[in-house]
């Protein structure tokens, strides 16, 4: 079961190396690379928290379109648990910044309070969410300092996010 403290959210992922490895070596677009994985317990929590949430994906990635990322995802069969994707390409603005999250709030026609980011960036995912006022865990496997005067929620494996 989830935490009680998110069990009404809607749940907003970072991209790379959230849900899908990130290949330093491979450019271009996710969806075109040769090799494609997604991040362990990413298939797992994603089926967990589908049974009773929505869950987008909210990237920062500049060259992709919503199908691009959507085919991505299909590739390591994750896109059946996700309810759609944010990008710049349909938000019309690029994630690290407060707007993002307020523009993906008023597109779901949700209040800030009904979301949560769960990303690796603290300074691209972690810290501008909590600045819109939205509720996020900063997703840590690598157990990087936290760098900021913000106290963030911190997890270092995806299967924390429920218990």
């Amino acid at each position: 079961m989830c935490k009680e403290a998110y069990l009404n959210k809607i749940y907003l992922f970072d991209w790379g190396d959230t849900l899908m490895v990130d290949f330093p070596n491979q450019k271009g677009k996710m969806c075109d690379w040769t090799e494609v994985q997604a991040v362990n317990g990413a298939h797992e929590i994603l089926e967990n928290l589908s049974r009773d949430h929505l869950i987008y994906v909210a990237t920062n990635a500049v060259d992709s379109s919503e199908s691009d990322i959507k085919l991505a995802f299909e590739r390591v069969g994750l896109a059946q648990f996700l309810t759609g994707y944010f990008c710049k390409a349909n938000l019309g603005l690029g994630k690290g910044s407060p707007e993002f999250f307020h523009k993906i709030a008023q597109e779901l026609g949700v209040s800030h309070d009904s979301l949560i980011m769960v990303g690796d960036s603290l300074d691209n995912d972690i810290l501008p969410a909590i600045n819109a006022g939205v509720s996020a865990v900063w997703f840590n496997p690598k157990f990087e300092p936290n760098s900021s005067v913000v106290r963030v929620n911190e997890i270092n494996s995806l299967c924390e996010i429920c218990t």
